[in-house]
């Protein structure tokens, strides 16, 4: 048997109108193929749909449950179509999402919002996971992006891992100090003036990150004594507010009022706290590519 949607189209036409020449024109066809293909349609099912009479035209008994099963399944095929198209789109579908924590304080929430706006039809989570750990996932398919923080993976890192990394916000590292410190009376400091002071910071195992801020310290001419380590940045913003030392944090960080912590820009070459999104080169899903256009919708 060999039926094929085109016919079952042009059958519930002719159904619907009465009239093979009303359908006709509404399929925008000649009448005679319109025939042949209800013709073909009666012979691969071995019934007639139609009961014809010169002064009648009415549908069989078999004709108007073909009618209603017709209707039904042009009708869901329409919607399986729509939803693919809208898939393509990324109108549909999830999104996984890891961040650093430090990246909920700037860009990433009227980010996620914008996104949600625009593409209600996706379902999206929020990961939190240090910079080694969203690698992984990404490599591993646990998420679909990821965003953290300097420093960037280089070109040969990206090409090995099968990853594509772009900038998405510029910021910079500031220092956080109990409010009543002396420091804290400065707009601005330089690096070097936190050198003797207990400093606060991520699990050094965690990520490149405090790595990273640590060879800040000695290119600005002093080895920082790390006092504390810890796993996520409130808890260093917790210790500061305790006087147990200082930390290099996101200038956004600041946008929160957090109980006796003042922040102090860095005057003179100040550690880049720049945020990246990280996706797969290999995996080009349609939700994935409507996120970046939500994050940059000039293409750049």
């Amino acid at each position: 048997m060999s039926i094929d949607l085109k016919q079952l189209k042009y059958f519930l036409a002719v159904a619907e109108e009465k009239s093979f020449s009303r359908a006709a024109e509404r399929l925008h066809i000649s009448q005679p193929p319109l025939s042949q293909q209800i013709m073909k349609l009666e012979s691969e099912l071995g019934v007639r749909l139609f009961a014809r009479t010169t002064r009648s035209f009415e549908l069989t008994v078999a004709g108007k449950a073909l009618m209603a099963e017709a209707s039904e399944l042009l009708g869901r095929m329409r919607m399986t179509i729509d939803t693919i198209r809208q898939i393509d789109r990324g109108e549909v579908g999830r999104l996984r999402v890891g961040i650093v924590g430090s990246a909920m304080w700037g860009p990433i929430p009227s980010l996620l919002e914008r996104f949600q706006t625009e593409f209600p039809r996706v379902t999206w989570t929020l990961h939190e996971l240090g910079p080694d750990q969203q690698l992984e996932a990404l490599r591993s398919k646990q998420i679909d992006v990821g965003f953290w923080r300097e420093p960037r993976l280089d070109d040969e890192e990206l090409k090995a891992a099968h990853l594509r990394q772009q900038l998405c916000f510029r910021e910079n590292f500031c220092v956080a100090v109990h409010k009543e410190h002396p420091l804290a009376r400065e707009e601005a400091i330089e690096l070097m003036d936190i050198a003797q002071e207990p400093m606060l910071t991520l699990h050094l195992h965690q990520s490149a990150e405090p790595r990273y801020l640590i060879q800040c310290c000695v290119n600005a001419g002093f080895q920082p004594a790390i006092f504390q380590e810890a796993a996520e940045p409130q808890t260093l913003l917790a210790m500061v507010g305790a006087r147990l030392g200082v930390a290099l944090m996101p200038q956004t960080t600041s946008r929160i009022g957090w109980p006796g912590v003042a922040f102090l820009p860095i005057r003179t070459n100040p550690p880049s706290a720049n945020l990246y999104i990280t996706t797969t080169s290999q995996d080009d899903a349609p939700v994935v590519r409507a996120f970046l256009k939500i994050l940059n919708p000039d293409g750049e």
